[in-house]
């Protein structure tokens, strides 16, 4: 697992190519927000099944696995898991530092529960 901070006014796509970096991969799913060609051929370099629906205003609609974008729920369950640290939902450490340390420790406690 692998988390980037960012700005609170930064939007999360920006770090998507980031977050791929030297990862190993079968599939990688996101939501409609991380659909662009850079984002999908970094996937594809990394020989991952792109598995993420293509923007409404595309011209050419890709196609994705459906089924298998069910499974998204799982990571979005896990971050509406972490804000039930009141520390991580509110931000109330003032380092970047301390407030990803606590972090990490949340995410491990969630994955070891």
């Amino acid at each position: 697992m692998r988390f980037i901070l960012t700005a609170g006014q930064a939007s999360d796509y920006t770090q998507a190519l980031a977050l791929l970096e030297n990862m190993k991969a079968e599939a990688v799913l996101a939501d409609k927000g991380y659909d662009a060609d850079y984002v999908v051929e970094a996937v594809g370099n990394m020989g991952a099944i792109v598995v993420i629906p293509p923007k409404s205003n595309r011209k050419v609609l890709r196609e994705y696995d459906t089924v298998l974008y069910k499974e998204r729920n799982h990571i979005e369950r896990m971050f509406s898991k972490l804000k039930h640290f009141r520390r991580v939902a509110t931000r109330y450490d003032k380092t970047a530092l301390s407030f990803m340390a606590f972090l990490y420790i949340a995410a491990i406690y969630l994955w070891l529960k």
